[in-house]
């Protein structure tokens, strides 16, 4: 069950009791002392910039302008609290158990809600005690006995800053958050920055959840701006310490964030007229030495100081693509990266030495440089004239081979309308003698019809006429009958293969599986041999596999013609050649032949 607020109270006043046990000896020997005594009062967390670099400065500031020196106290009251009536009262019961009974000489409060928290308590709790405060508005009211520096919020600095970097600039979105002094924030923007409309286009995005904040900040549109004012609470009632609520918003947003305080500097923002923090302490150092010196605080007129600096991030520029060359003259260029003489200073000396020495070395380099170079277009015109040389050779070959089956045509020809029908009608004469039994012809005759036989299986393996007729697979099945011994068995089978095949594609392998079978039977001594033809859209592949004595093939090829005028043969029409064989290990030859490419080729085997 949640403690009662008044239960609350009175738990922190019995906490408090010790600790006023244990301040009330040190203070008392200070008091002993001629120090002064100062209270500073932030409503700020700890770890919020201006209380670390108050804390810093001001008792150096004090310490160095009073003879005597100081007692520094500082204290911190929460901001997103304050608003709150029960917690105004609470944290007056701390300060008054904590220095019940302490004289002060001077209290500072470091900003708005500290003075308005003194306002309501200094009578109570320090009466009489001369204050010293800083104040965001031109004319703030002012205690009994106190004074002001006034560093005005000047929050259009920045925009103005911004549309000087971004001169196509139109939409600029503002984020703030949930709690009362975000909302003075806000009310001092919107007043400041209506002197810009409808030039720019405003968007306020208050108290949202953070959800729903960085999804608006991730879509913004082309020439934008965010402008972070400050965030304690989101609009789910999340608390955030300020600066690293700004490292979400500008990590996430898609497009340059600015701010209007230096301490958001290397968080993200590009820059602004930033107010300088530690210039702020410095004034009210000044201030609070004149009271400590002995001036009535009531007859010191406020100090109205300009606090703000143009202040840009390199880093940020680059990120974001804007020019450096807009930047105006005066601006403070921070996180600027060292030169490349700063970072590399001893390596550009050592190189600089370095190409002295390398400068004649480089000259003799140029100069073998060159006279490489005419070696090489010595080199490429022999290579050139070379290459000119072996496309003859091959166009002979070719040329050659055409003329060997032009030959073997005719003489196929020949042995078929010549020779053939001489024979024929030698074999009708026998036949006519044998008819009138005259038994010495039968011989003759059988004879004649062997001569025919042969004539008509030579006539065929010098022009196969069923290769154009029947096509490849066929001839190669008419080929496989023709060269079949009892001995040995050969089969030819076939996949895919094309039904319309260049002539000279179809001759050619015909010829090369041919030769193949040939130096097979002849050579290797083979049992098995198998032929297959494999067809596709890009090549037919040829495969010849024999179970024989195989060979060496480096050491047999070149010695005989039967392999050279095979690759011949394939290289004519761009096709390949790979033979495999070892002693004692069979023969693979494997034929690739590219389809669609030989148009231009002409040969006829």
């Amino acid at each position: 069950m949640p403690m009662p607020r008044a239960l609350a109270a009175v738990v922190v006043r019995w906490l408090l009791a010790g600790i006023t046990a244990c301040a009330v000896f040190p203070l008392s020997v200070a008091t002993a002392q001629d120090q002064r005594q100062v209270l500073v009062l932030y409503a700020n967390r700890r770890d919020a910039r201006i209380v670390t670099v108050g804390d810093r400065e001001l008792p150096r500031i004090l310490d160095d302008g009073h003879p005597a020196g100081v007692d520094y106290y500082s204290e911190f009251i929460d901001q997103i609290r304050f608003a709150e009536t029960d917690y105004v009262t609470v944290f007056a019961d701390f300060l008054r158990l904590k220095y019940g009974g302490h004289a002060f000489d001077l209290i500072i409060a470091m900003d708005d809600n500290s003075r308005e928290f003194l306002e309501k308590t200094r009578e109570d709790l320090f009466p009489g005690v001369p204050v010293v405060f800083f104040s965001l508005r031109a004319a703030p009211r002012r205690l009994p006995n106190s004074t002001a520096v006034v560093g005005e919020l000047n929050l259009a600095a920045t925009l103005a800053f911004a549309t000087e970097l971004q001169p196509d600039l139109r939409h600029v979105f503002v984020v703030s958050g949930a709690e009362t002094s975000n909302t003075i924030n806000e009310s001092v923007a919107r007043a400041q920055f209506s002197r810009y409309e409808p030039r720019l286009d405003f968007t306020y995005l208050s108290g949202l959840s953070s959800e729903a904040l960085e999804t608006r900040l991730a879509a913004l549109p082309e020439r934008s701006i965010v402008y972070y004012l400050i965030v304690y609470r989101d609009g789910e009632g999340k608390n955030f310490e300020p600066l690293a609520y700004l490292d979400r918003v500008a990590s996430v947003a898609s497009a340059p964030t600015y701010c209007w305080v230096d301490s958001a500097m290397d968080h993200g923002i590009v820059g602004g007229s930033l107010r300088s923090q530690a210039a702020q302490v410095d004034a009210i150092g000044a201030m609070a030495l004149r009271v400590l010196r002995g001036e009535n605080a009531d007859t010191i007129p406020n100090a109205t100081v300009d606090l703000n600096a143009l202040q840009v991030d390199r880093r940020q520029l680059r990120r974001w693509g804007i020019s450096e060359s807009r930047v105006p003259a005066g601006t403070q260029v921070l996180f600027q990266e060292p030169t490349v003489w700063d970072r590399y200073r001893g390596y550009i000396v050592g190189a600089a030495a370095l190409l002295v020495a390398q400068t004649a070395l480089i000259g003799a380099l140029l100069v073998q440089r060159a006279r490489r170079r005419r070696a090489e277009e010595g080199l490429v015109a022999s290579q050139a004239k070379l290459r000119a040389s072996y496309e003859q050779i091959s166009d002979l070959g070719g040329r050659l081979i055409l003329a060997q089956e032009d030959e073997r045509a005719r003489i196929a020809r020949e042995l078929h309308d010549d020779v053939g029908q001489q024979i024929a009608l030698v074999v009708t004469d026998l036949q006519k003698a044998v008819d009138l039994g005259e038994r010495f012809a039968r011989a003759a005759l059988s004879r004649a019809h062997g001569l025919a036989k042969s004539v008509h299986d030579l006539s065929h393996r010098l022009h196969p006429v069923k290769l154009r007729l029947l096509g490849l697979p066929a001839a190669l099945a008419s080929l496989q009958q023709e060269l079949a011994r009892p001995d040995v068995s050969i089969s030819v089978t076939h996949e895919n293969v094309p039904n319309a095949l260049p002539h000279d594609v179809t001759l050619c392998l015909y010829r090369v599986v041919q030769e193949a079978l040939q130096n097979a039977l002849t050579h290797s001594g083979a049992r098995e041999i198998f032929v297959h033809l494999q067809g596709g859209d890009a090549a037919l592949n040829v495969s010849v596999i024999d179970d024989g004595t195989g060979f060496d093939v480096n050491a047999r090829f070149g010695r005989g013609l039967g392999l050279v005028s095979m690759n011949e043969r394939l290289e004519a029409i761009g096709g390949t050649l790979k033979i495999r064989s070892a002693p004692g290990d069979g023969t693979r030859l494997k034929i690739r032949v590219p389809l669609g490419a030989n148009e231009s080729v002409k040969l006829a085997g």
